[in-house]
Formats: structure tokens, sequence, C-alpha cells
């Protein structure tokens, strides 16, 4: 093969006429672009509506091959085709690279031209020239000089040459869709630089330890860099506050960020909505559980054991077996299902022998069984997306482009000729008011002149 720099320069120049003649126009056509955005929009909705990252056993428990959902949708297909992470498969990614080259084909080749012709001013030197505009008259017994005074009331920016003259306000209306094009392009930079360096884990924690962050669900592939390593975080406290009917009103967890020396750095109470946010690493409080309960028999020290969450179709349980004999012979099941303080104690032949609230005792199997304690443990939702500050900024300046797309550009030329001033205009929307504009304008003028001025004269477009 020869070398990069020895190909003819035939073969660059067949390239770059490629480019030019054919893919730039393909990329620029809008067509594409609406296909490339609901292509990307019904996939977004796929990634919604189908759990992402979740593990092969939930997908073959959720989505069975037989019955598939719709038919088609099964766990092979959603594992094959990568819809358990949408937002990082190869094919997702693409299409966000195509649609931002689509985006920025289509800024070079119509929206720059287009802002630097509306840059441009041009003068009419024919009367003929004013049939053509939306709106145009005739106008006598004035002068361009009150022509210029009366634009310039109405900011418009005047250009003249001897009889001729040219005004244009609204520029920034041109400059608009360049600025939501480019916003676009660094919504969708953003949204692949997340996807590439972004992870998502979860963590269940119990009051009083510290964690580092460990269970990831799903990371891009240059994620390695955002896990944390040189900090780690400590449940200080977790709790739940209950409505007056016993129902569940909010959870909250106290949590410290603690250094590689384990000084505390951040604090911070959360709770649904409300999260710890620390070096681009954002915990949310997410779920909750019951992970020990800490008893004492008779005299004994007290004795931490962990519950277990139990399988039932209707109330969350947790649960755990205590031994009540040392050759464990004996024994009794505690049961709960909040943090309110209740536990449950059932015999070995699964009868209920009592319950018994925090800070009370019961006798069982021939012991005193006292409740010291029910310790809950904190569900969190951990995240870290690098590319929201760009998602976010681009959103900004999306609703700024839209509001600039929203300023009319208008154009008004005049020609002095034979003591006759043709005078008109037209602009890119908003077509009643700069009617009204333009009437105001030649109404001004008669007045000034005391006599008149020959009706508009509109042209359909």
């Amino acid at each position: 093969m020869a070398p990069y720099d020895a190909l003819p320069d035939s073969f660059w120049g067949r390239v770059r006429d490629y480019f030019r003649r054919d893919l730039l126009p393909l990329l620029a056509d809008l067509r594409l672009a609406i296909v490339l955005l609901l292509a990307i929009a019904a996939f977004s909705v796929s990634g919604t509506v189908i759990e992402q990252g979740q593990t092969l056993e939930f997908y073959q428990t959720n989505y069975p091959a037989d019955p598939a959902l719709f038919g088609f949708l099964s766990w092979r297909v959603i594992l094959i085709s990568g819809l358990d992470h949408v937002y990082r498969t190869w094919w997702f990614l693409a299409l966000l690279i195509v649609f931002g080259a689509s985006l920025t084909a289509c800024t070079f080749t119509r929206q720059f031209p287009a802002l630097g012709a509306a840059q441009k001013w041009s003068y009419y030197s024919q009367p003929r020239q004013f049939q053509k505009l939306a709106l145009s008259a005739e106008l006598t017994d004035t002068d361009l000089t009150s022509v210029v005074r009366g634009l310039t009331q109405r900011r418009y920016q005047v250009f003249q040459a001897d009889s001729q003259l040219y005004g244009r306000k609204g520029i920034v209306g041109r400059i608009g869709p360049i600025v939501v094009h480019a916003s676009m392009i660094l919504i969708l930079l953003g949204a692949i630089w997340g996807a590439m360096t972004g992870f998502f884990a979860q963590e269940l924690v119990p009051s009083g330890d510290t964690f580092q962050i460990r269970n990831i669900f799903d990371a891009g592939p240059w994620a390695a860099a955002q896990i944390p390593k040189d900090w780690s975080v400590r449940v200080n406290r977790f709790w739940i506050d209950y409505t007056p009917e016993g129902n569940i009103d909010q959870f909250y967890s106290d949590l410290s960020v603690l250094n590689s020396t384990g000084d505390e750095i951040d604090r911070k109470t959360i709770h649904v909505n409300e999260p710890l946010r620390h070096r681009g690493v954002t915990l949310y409080q997410a779920d909750w559980g019951i992970a020990a309960v800490r008893v004492k028999l008779n005299s004994s020290p007290v004795l931490q054991l962990p519950m277990q969450p139990l399988e039932s179709e209707g109330p969350r349980f947790w649960g755990t077996w205590l031994p009540t004999k040392p050759d464990m012979s004996e024994g009794v099941t505690l049961l709960a299902r909040d943090l309110q303080g209740s536990v449950l104690i059932y015999d070995n032949g699964g009868q209920l022998v009592s319950t018994v609230r925090k800070g009370m005792a019961v006798e069982v199997n021939g012991v005193r069984l006292s409740l010291v304690d029910v310790v809950g443990s904190t569900g969190l939702q951990i995240k870290a997306d690098p590319g929201i500050p760009m998602v976010y900024g681009g959103f900004g300046l999306l609703m700024l482009g839209v509001v600039m797309s929203y300023v009319s550009h208008s154009q008004v030329w005049a020609l002095e000729q034979d003591g006759t001033i043709c005078l008109g205009g037209r602009t890119n929307r908003a077509q009643v008011t700069f009617e009204r504009e333009l009437l105001e304008l030649l109404a001004e003028l008669a007045q000034d002149s005391g006599k008149g001025v020959d009706p508009p004269q509109r042209v359909e477009a």
C-alpha cells in the first residue's frame, strides 16, 4: 500500500469533491436530521421503559422468551441488542455523532451563509425592484433625511449612498438558529461524554457503617477515573418519619464524607429529592431496609443479629432466628416490618408467641428476651455523570437561541428619483407587526410633508 503522502493529488481531489458534492448536502438535509432525531427519541424512550443495568436473572424473570413481550421482546433480544444499557451502546452513540455531524453541516452550509448574506447590504436602483417586496409605497414632497430619521427612531441600522437607502434591524434573529444548533451539539457532546465516563452504583448500608463505592451496576469504558478511591462515606444515622396512620412519610440518612485518613470533609442529611453531591458524585436516598436487630438474653451482652428480607407478596418483612439454648436445640424467629420498634416473636412451630417493642422484654422458652434496638439500613443510588454541566449549559444556550430566533429580521429600501421616494420592505417573521410599523412610518412622513402618500401595495409571496 502506498504511504499516505504518496497518494496522488487526484485521489484527494475526488475525495474532496465527493465530500462537498454528495456527503455534505446529505448530512445537511433536513429530512435526515428529522429521521435521526426521531430514532434518538425512540431509543431514549426504550431506555426509559426497559430497566437499565440490571442482572441477567432480572431480565430472564421480567422478559421471558415464552411468551415474549409484544411477541419478540425477550431477555435475549434485550441483551444482544444492548437495550439493557441503551445510552452506552455503539449504535446509540453513532446516532448521536451522525446527528451532530448533520447539525454541523447544516450550520456551515446554510446558517452561516444566511448570516453572511444578512450582514451585507445592497441598494435598489430601479423603481421596479420595489414591486417584488411584500409592502411598498411611493411618497412625494419628502426626502430621504426624513426617512432616515423615522427608521433610526425605530432602531434600524441605516446605510445611505446618494439617493439610495437601505435599513435593517434584528440581525440577532439570524444568529439565533446558529446558537440553537451550537447548543444541540453541546448537548450531544455532553451526553456522549457522560455515557463514556459516568457510572451508576447502588449500596445498602446499615446505620453506623462506613463504605466505599464498590457495587457498580453500569459504567462507561472511561469511568475508572470517576470512581472515588480516596474518600469514603459513613452513615451516621438512618431513620424514618411515619405518619399518624403508621405509613412512611419520609426517610433520612445523615451522611459524612471521610478522606483517606478518616477525617470528615463533608456532611449532609439527605432524603428523597435532596441528595449529597461531592466531587461530581451524587448520592440519592432511594430505598431502605432492616439490617439487624439488637437483643439481650437475660443479663448477656447485647447481641446484634443480621436480618434478611423475606419473600412475600404483601408488606415487606425481615427476619432472623435466635437460639434460646446454648446447644441451639430451641430458638425463636424474630420478624420486623418497619423501624418503629416492634418485633414479632414466633416459636419453632410457626406460632406467634409475643410482640415486643424497643426497650421492653418478654419471657420466651424460659429466658428473658430484651429488645434493645432495630438497626435500619439506607439504600443509596450513586451516580456520576461528568457530561451533565455540558448538557445543562447546552439547554441554557438552547433557550437563549430560541428566544433570539424569534427576533424578526426586517429590511427596508428607499430610492429617491424625480421628486418621488419609493419605499418598501420585508421581514422573515411577524409580518403583521412589520406592516403596522411601516404604515406608521408612511403616515409620519405624509404628516410631515403635509401632502399625501400613494396607498401601499402588497405583493403576495
